[in-house]
């Protein structure tokens, strides 16, 4: 017996007409070009300006002159900013799709503040120093606080609603946790007081040497599960009828997320918002298909995370502002504005 879609989510599903496929290839390659848009003004701006004379200089023909160190520097943070960007606005796709939750993003589901924990353990009760070690117990801390989530959401009778309010009572804790150690223990409040706020400025070219396999294998996993998300999104029974392996899409999805959001919250602590602005951003213009969602997530998160970074260097000069504490300040308006527009509590 065949079972058949309600139109609208046949629809999901369906093949986009070649000028709405064309407009979306078209706004593709736009979001690259504001991406290296962005990416530039990350590496000229700063304490110091660079011209874009001095920036072409220190990419391609380094002489070792002032300008060109700083250009080295900041380019490495300018690619971490990218990666981990790309990282958290596919994990929060992934997320989003998986409990199908417009509200889901690693930072609410606990994920982030799960890795956090385990790194400050790691750091102030194991003596771990080294990222390659931080990366390790971050995954660690995610999946199991994913795991938790899930189960005191409900399990497979997980609503929207029931995950939210554990992922928000989990991050509650360990947040406490972590500013109960770091009170506690003086060295531990020195060496982690800007790596719990989220912060690009520890990219070094170790760092991203290091994440960097994570972070891409975590991101073609990703990518890879679009198709069985697209089927999961029209409800069990539908995919189910169309060949989905629910389970082990749920399984490799929690996957995906964990070990993105792993890499990341290693390589830069905590970051929120990021993961469930965009997504929703996205969605008004590509629809519900996953498998443009995801490739537009992972180019415009990165703009989204860069752009505060450098927003950050801006108001708080000859210092600095936190790209966790902008990215905090920037999301809180919007996640209210999603609440109120989406009556989320009923779905």
């Amino acid at each position: 017996m065949l079972v058949e879609s309600p139109p609208e989510q046949r629809a999901e599903t369906a093949p986009a007409p070649p000028n709405r496929r064309a407009i979306r290839v078209l706004g593709l390659l736009v979001s690259v070009v504001v991406l290296v848009l962005v990416a530039l003004a990350s590496i000229a701006i700063g304490a110091k300006e660079l011209s874009l004379e001095q920036v072409w200089h220190g990419l391609f023909e380094d002489s070792g002159t002032y300008g060109d160190v700083v250009v080295a520097d900041r380019l490495s943070r300018t690619v971490l900013g990218v990666l981990v960007g790309a990282a958290l606005g596919l994990a929060g796709s992934v997320l989003q799709a998986l409990t199908r939750n417009p509200l889901a993003d690693p930072g609410l589901l606990g994920l982030n503040a799960g890795a956090s924990a385990a790194v400050v353990t790691a750091i102030t009760f194991l003596g771990v120093t080294s990222l390659s070690g931080y990366v390790w117990f971050a995954f660690f801390g995610a999946a199991a606080v994913g795991a938790l989530v899930w189960f005191l959401g409900g399990s497979r009778g997980a609503t929207p609603v029931r995950l939210v309010l554990a992922g928000t009572a989990i991050s509650a804790a360990l947040y406490g946790y972590l500013q109960a150690v770091m009170i506690l223990d003086d060295a531990a409040l020195g060496r982690m007081r800007f790596w719990t706020v989220g912060s690009l400025a520890s990219g070094t070219d170790s760092t991203v040497t290091q994440v960097l396999p994570f972070l891409l294998a975590g991101s073609l996993l990703a990518l890879a599960l679009a198709r069985p998300l697209n089927a999961m999104a029209m409800g069990d029974d539908t995919a189910t009828a169309l060949g989905a392996r629910l389970n082990r899409t749920r399984a490799l999805a929690m996957l995906a997320a964990t070990v993105l959001c792993g890499a990341a919250t290693a390589a830069c602590g905590p970051i929120v918002f990021v993961g469930l602005m965009v997504p929703h951003a996205v969605r008004s213009f590509t629809g519900p298909d996953l498998r443009w969602i995801l490739p537009y997530a992972a180019v415009l998160s990165p703009v989204l995370l860069l752009g505060a970074d450098v927003l950050g260097r801006i108001v708080a000069r000859p210092a600095e502002l936190q790209v966790g504490i902008v990215t905090a300040i920037l999301g809180g308006p919007v996640f209210i504005f999603l609440v109120r527009r989406r009556r989320t509590a009923q779905l």
